[in-house]
């Protein structure tokens, strides 16, 4: 009841540049590069055609992997204000666009935990708040089924094996009563998906018959098809200022 005299009060500011309209002002909708079809099937990666499988796919135990946006420009930052800054209502700007990239049915959402030294530092998660944000757009439960075993050091400088072996064994199950049958987990970024493949191990080792992976933002080296760096996709579902979807 409060939200609409909030906004009034304290406006919300783009989540890109930090200054224009909310949720990306124009020309910070403008940068988004989006990750549209065709491509690959399995893990979404944009192609001239339609592919089977790619270089790019994350590991096996993911069935599939959908991200609406390439991890650059305003997604980046935005994603940064949501991980470091405390932007949490930066969740609700990016779900709709998660929500429509997402091709696959599941019967429910979690996501990938953070420490307890992490959430400590940071105060809340921003997969879960990604995850929540993103159920309630599909029309599904968020559930929390996973917790991490131990803090894990930064990944960022360590190749794709190496990020896997380092993540083997640094996730449990949590939740209570029998883990759905697809399972769609959530994260905020995709590199390598050494990370969302041990959790996926984890579900499926737990009963999961498929689980797949629903990220904002993906990193991807090489070019994409020109039609990518055309601004949001309509598509995506992100609404510009003035109340009107794209």
């Amino acid at each position: 009841m409060l939200r609409p005299l909030l906004d009034v009060l304290f406006p919300q500011r783009c989540a890109g540049c930090g200054r224009g309209t909310w949720p990306f002002c124009p020309a910070c909708h403008a940068s988004l590069v989006s990750l549209t079809a065709p491509g690959c099937a399995r893990c979404g990666r944009p192609a001239e055609e339609t592919l089977t499988g790619c270089r790019d796919c994350p590991p096996d135990p993911i069935e599939w992997a959908r991200a609406p946006f390439l991890y650059s420009g305003a997604a980046r930052i935005a994603l940064h204000r949501l991980k470091f800054s405390g932007w949490r209502t930066v969740a609700e700007a990016l779900a709709s666009a998660m929500a429509t990239a997402n091709e696959h049915p599941a019967d429910a959402v979690t996501w990938v935990p953070l420490s307890r030294a992490r959430l400590a530092r940071r105060g809340y998660d921003q997969a879960r708040a990604l995850a929540v944000a993103t159920a309630s757009h599909l029309g599904i439960p968020a559930v929390p089924m996973l917790a991490r075993t131990r803090d894990t050091p930064a990944q960022a400088m360590r190749c794709g094996t190496e990020r896997r072996r380092a993540m083997r064994g640094a996730f449990r199950i949590a939740g209570r009563g029998p883990t759905p049958s697809v399972v769609l987990l959530v994260d905020d970024v995709l590199t390598t998906g050494a990370t969302a493949a041990e959790c996926a191990r984890v579900l499926r080792s737990a009963g999961a018959r498929r689980v797949g992976l629903l990220v904002a933002a993906r990193a991807l080296a090489g070019p994409l098809p020109a039609r990518c760096y055309s601004g949001a996709d309509s598509r995506l579902s992100l609404w510009l200022p003035g109340g009107r979807p794209r």
